[in-house]
């Protein structure tokens, strides 16, 4: 399954997140890798998007592996402890992160396919 590779630990991914009034927001971060199947984010400077967050916990993620790309959706939840945080701030290289975000996928497709896999 290539979609997992191009989430997998230390892959650069957009994060796509939206206010409650619907104001999107796309940021670059690193994958912190798959955990109990949820993918791990540390966020380290993403005031913007940890409000969103907040605000609406749906979550668009564009992730690509080789020459092939994935859109995954899914929840997201903020962590500032616990088991979630301890792993992002283990799996993390400075400037390390204020909080943990953890993505529960819901659906993943194949872009250049336009086929939903999972």
């Amino acid at each position: 399954m290539s979609w997992k590779k191009a989430i997998s630990q230390g892959q650069e991914i957009i994060l796509a997140t939206s206010s409650k009034i619907g104001n999107p927001r796309a940021i670059v971060v690193i994958s912190l890798g798959l955990f109990n199947k949820k993918l791990l984010i540390g966020a380290c400077q993403m005031k913007r998007s940890l409000k969103n967050i907040k605000e609406n916990t749906r979550v668009s993620i564009v992730a690509k592996y080789k020459n092939e790309y994935y859109r995954i959706n899914g929840r997201a939840k903020i962590y500032s402890s616990g088991k979630f945080f301890e792993i992002a701030l283990k799996r993390s290289e400075p400037p390390l992160p204020h909080h943990a975000i953890t993505i529960n996928i819901i659906e993943v497709f194949d872009l250049d396919k336009i086929k939903r896999i999972l």
